[in-house]
């Protein structure tokens, strides 16, 4: 997307990419534009969109991932100092917006636990059913020049407990910052 988020009368480039890195591009001259700021998610972004959305007079940067998570990154200060240096306190408005919305996460902590109790108290009845959940899976590989490796990357709508990569050659596995996979490695059967 392209939207003023820096104030200065110019629209900035917003960029989501598939490892998760949100970068807000300026541009001061002609030539390239430059990197202002980056965040980086934990999966990848499918959308990305600059505007006021929150409050009137702050601009926001919403993102949307893979698995439906929206994230939103604003220009309004968490904080304001008075002229001593010392911190305020948060406005009544922000304290109760975070008391809201502490009730809100509680309320749905205690739905996700009914349900699975539910689903447990289902499953283990003598006329359970039991299926495996289709899930859709968003995968990748991409071959990466600099060091001709190539990267895997992997992602569900759930959570990923284990994945098997099986050749018929040897591989080196290599790994990568933004990894929080554990490498095991076991030497297969030939026959």
């Amino acid at each position: 997307d392209s939207f003023d988020i820096l104030g200065d009368g110019v629209k900035e480039l917003l960029v989501g990419r598939d490892d998760g890195v949100l970068e807000i591009y300026n541009f001061e001259s002609a030539d390239d534009p430059v990197l202002r700021y980056d965040y980086a998610l934990s999966e990848s972004i499918a959308s990305i969109q600059g505007g006021c959305v929150g409050k009137d007079g702050y601009d926001e940067i919403l993102a949307s991932t893979y698995s439906g998570w929206l994230t939103g990154l604003t220009t309004e200060p968490v904080h304001r100092e008075d002229g001593s240096g010392e911190e305020l306190k948060l406005s009544q408005d922000m304290q109760s917006k975070i008391s809201s919305l502490r009730n809100e996460l509680e309320h749905l902590q205690m739905k996700v636990l009914q349900e699975r109790e539910k689903y447990q108290q289902s499953s283990q009845s003598s006329t359970a059913v039991s299926s495996v959940p289709a899930f859709s899976v968003n995968d990748k590989f991409t071959l990466n020049k600099d060091d001709a490796s190539y990267s895997l990357i992997l992602e569900v709508q759930t959570a990923i407990d284990n994945v098997l990569v099986q050749s018929d050659v040897p591989i080196d596995l290599l790994d990568v910052d933004k990894n929080s996979a554990v490498v095991s490695f076991s030497s297969c059967d030939s026959e």
